[in-house]
């Protein structure tokens, strides 16, 4: 067992080969370390900083700053892929760590850090990566002939496995990049407001898109209402601050609603919201770029006209794979994207104009599909939320910690945030995330735009294991 001032050498070693450090002695990094519990003073006698210790020195603490990645020796085929009975529900198997354990090697492994960082783009399965790369070099030896003669009736299967995974019907669907350029055209494209027309967005809408939608109020010279949302919020709370704002402009034709923020993973009751904004005449731009695959539905559940939707978050295709859902009877009221022309409003694909794609993400939909589907959209989502509820439960506890988001379990999904009490700056946020990854071996990420101040969002992932919850709940208790 390494000294502790040896210990505080090697931290102190590795942090400088990739990071500035203000700590340039060993003796002063020393005693910052033993000041936030990394390593111990001599008669320190703290469970939780011993038990951190032990895990730290383990591996993750001496190669902090620079993961690597740990690739099986063979591929897994979907053939070796655990067994779910029928008889057992989602609830059961999301605390079944055993068949979580078999399900990790499905995924490459980065050693040397904790990401709870996984709400920016999915992680592909091994056989959906493998998938891609195939499909890469395809197009990569065919190049145009392939793209020119053969590509549409692909890209053709893979909107309509994307439609049918939805419940939509094949031609309210449009493959687009993502869900911000889907979202996007819905706002800029939308032609149905007049003179007294107010929009109305909410303070935990993703940032792109309120200032998208206060684009348009000031393009169209009319009223733009942003509503704000409990910092700690149930299903009720929520929607009694929606019908507030409808009851308080009657003038609103247009809304933003966010399913799933991408801020602290409050799920909102949309289709609650949406049926009474229809009944006032209110029309519902609904995102959904986080929700898929981290909430399992139908898109019928939601009772929405428009919605965007990302791939290659939660349903694990490859970057750069969105789509755009417009339900039949919709199209009248977004322009087609300028330059299409669609003058009977039967065409969806008309609202958007991606150019040239990555070919080889689209060609791999159906496989990112398939493997999302053999695990289950009910099981993720259980398993998710159950990761959550680990570090959740126990922030409540702590006196120091502001646990944002949901109150109830329906407001609740995988995702989630905190913040130290009292510190709600952007400084202080982005302060908190440096502790977290080169003290204690977790990386987080800060998100803005909430009324109530900046976070630090926890974003687990199937593959995530409850001891990495441990680590993160014991960086908590020492963050005090």
């Amino acid at each position: 067992m390494p000294s502790q001032r040896a210990l505080a050498q090697v931290v102190l070693h590795q942090r400088q080969k990739t990071v500035p450090f203000e700590y340039k002695s060993i003796e002063a990094h020393h005693l910052y370390l033993v000041k936030i519990g990394v390593v111990m003073s001599e008669d320190s006698n703290n469970i939780d900083r011993r038990t951190m210790l032990k895990s730290l020195t383990a591996g993750a603490i001496y190669s902090i700053a620079a993961p690597s990645i740990v690739q099986a020796k063979s591929s897994m085929s979907p053939v070796d892929f655990p067994s779910i009975s029928e008889d057992v529900s989602p609830q059961s198997l999301a605390i079944n760590e055993s068949f979580w354990a078999r399900v990790a090697p499905f995924y490459d492994t980065a050693q040397g850090i904790v990401n709870l960082e996984h709400g920016y783009w999915g992680k592909m399965s091994r056989p959906v990566q493998e998938d891609f790369v195939a499909n890469t070099r395809k197009v990569n030896t065919e190049l145009s002939y392939y793209a020119r003669k053969h590509y549409a009736d692909d890209q053709i299967i893979s909107s309509n496995k994307v439609a049918e995974a939805l419940g939509a019907k094949n031609e309210e669907l449009v493959l687009t990049r993502n869900a911000t350029e889907s979202i996007h055209n819905l706002i800029r494209q939308y032609n149905a407001l007049g003179p007294n027309d107010a929009v109305l967005y909410t303070d935990i809408d993703y940032p792109s898109f309120k200032d998208t939608m206060q684009w348009l109020a000031t393009s169209r010279n009319i009223e733009a209402v942003e509503v704000v949302l409990p910092a700690q919020a149930d299903q009720k709370q929520i929607l009694d601050t929606y019908i507030e704002a409808f009851d308080k402009h009657p003038n609103l034709k247009l809304m933003l609603l966010t399913h799933v923020s991408n801020q602290h993973g409050l799920v909102l009751p949309v289709a609650k919201i949406s049926a009474i904004a229809k009944l006032r005449g209110i029309d519902v731009i609904c995102d959904c770029a986080q929700s898929w695959g981290l909430l399992d539905f139908n898109i019928n559940d939601l009772n929405v006209d428009w919605a965007g939707f990302n791939l290659h978050k939660w349903i694990g295709s490859p970057v750069g794979v969105g789509a755009l859902y417009m339900k039949n009877g919709s199209l009248s009221k977004i322009s087609p994207y300028p330059g299409e022309s669609d003058p009977d409003n039967t065409k969806a694909s008309a609202r958007v104009h991606t150019a040239t794609v990555n070919f080889a993400s689209i060609l791999t939909i159906p496989a990112a599909i398939d493997f999302h589907q053999r695990l289950g959209g009910k099981n993720k989502e259980a398993r998710l939320r159950h990761l959550r509820s680990l570090w959740v439960n126990e922030a409540r506890k702590m006196p120091h910690i502001e646990v944002l988001g949901a109150l109830d379990d329906e407001s609740a999904s995988g995702m989630g945030a905190f913040r130290l009490k009292g510190k709600t700056s952007l400084q202080d946020a982005q302060a908190l995330q440096k502790r977290l990854e080169y003290e204690f071996g977790v990386f987080t990420v800060v998100r803005v735009g909430l009324d109530s101040g900046c976070c630090i969002r926890i974003t687990p992932q199937v593959f995530t294991c409850a001891n990495d919850m441990s680590q993160l709940v014991l960086a908590l208790k020492n963050l005090a």
